[in-house]
């Protein structure tokens, strides 16, 4: 390893601590914000048999990886929620209580919301398990057919059977309270093979997102992507691939979801600057090559960042 390339990873590492250091510093105290804790599809990044640049890179180098896509909300209370179990939940819950005093062990969030039973999606309720933090009765928020599969289906049923995890029926379409938000379970046409899937809008004191990781085709959809977006101040939608042609040797018919120029295309100009893309498979190349970043920005195709910080109160803006 040259000097140089040490004094970067060097400046890197100060930079994510400082970071963390900022989130968790008192000008954050008492707001509510959404914080953003990873960007990739399932998968993550590196992805399991990946051979390409962005993986073997990532590989080499922690600072290049990605983690599944996940949302955090913390409410002026301190009442810390997770959107989403994923792979990656141990360092997600960390990121989450950065700076939190006081954390209970076992119950390290106030809950956890599952839009649907896909691998990236749930699988990270296991480690609430005895094997792992032995978790006491922690919330899981999730739609009837959901819970009714975490429920009869082992291993996840033992999680219910010994409280680790306390099942909440929500029922799409109908809000309910969470801390100082207000969420509602917003239904969207996807592969359910195992559950129904959803999206979550959710409103703070000030502000509102919108958090839709997984959805097929936009026209499948019953209700009209531009009414969504405009309802809320920004929208974390399914990134997953860039373009066609990124499964070599598959159908992209088995995984239709929406390219990020037809997302991109079907919202007027001034709904664009709302949208931040996430849950970005490894072949997307809006991850890895910064020239297709920036011509894709001039296009107003912007990625979210794990980190990115939304505020949802006054205070916060």
């Amino acid at each position: 390893m040259t000097p140089v390339f040490r004094s970067f990873r060097f400046s890197l590492s100060v930079l994510c601590v400082s970071v963390s250091l900022w989130l968790s510093s008192p000008l954050f105290a008492g707001e509510v914000r959404a914080l953003v804790l990873g960007i990739a599809q399932d998968g993550g990044v590196p992805h399991i048999g990946c051979t390409q640049a962005l993986c073997v890179d990532a590989r080499r180098d922690p600072a290049r990886r990605e983690r599944v896509a996940a949302l955090g909300l913390i409410d002026d209370r301190g009442r810390r929620f997770l959107i989403d179990a994923t792979p990656d939940i141990a360092s997600q819950i960390e990121s989450l209580n950065a700076g939190r005093e006081g954390v209970d062990r076992r119950r390290p969030v106030d809950g956890i919301l599952l839009t649907h039973a896909h691998v990236g999606h749930y699988a990270g309720l296991m480690f609430l398990g005895r094997e792992a933090l032995g978790a006491d009765a922690v919330p899981v928020y999730a739609t009837p057919r959901m819970a009714r599969f975490l429920r009869d289906n082992a291993p996840w049923s033992e999680l219910v059977a010994r409280k680790h995890i306390a099942l909440a029926e929500i029922r799409p379409g109908e809000e309910f309270a969470l801390g100082r938000f207000r969420a509602v379970a917003i239904p969207v046409p996807h592969r359910d093979e195992l559950s129904d899937t959803v999206g979550f809008r959710v409103r703070g004191p000030e502000g509102a997102v919108l958090y839709i990781p997984d959805v097929d085709k936009w026209e499948r959809w019953n209700r009209r992507l531009e009414d969504e977006v405009a309802a809320v101040d920004v929208a974390l939608l399914d990134g997953t691939f860039y373009e066609a042609g990124e499964l070599p040797g598959r159908s992209m018919a088995e995984v239709p979801h929406p390219f990020v120029s037809e997302t991109i295309a079907r919202l007027p100009a001034a709904l664009r600057g709302r949208v931040r893309f996430i849950h970005l498979n490894h072949t997307n190349r809006l991850l890895g090559d910064a020239a297709a970043r920036s011509a894709a920005a001039a296009e107003g195709i912007v990625v979210a960042r794990d980190g990115d910080v939304i505020a949802l109160s006054a205070k916060a803006r």
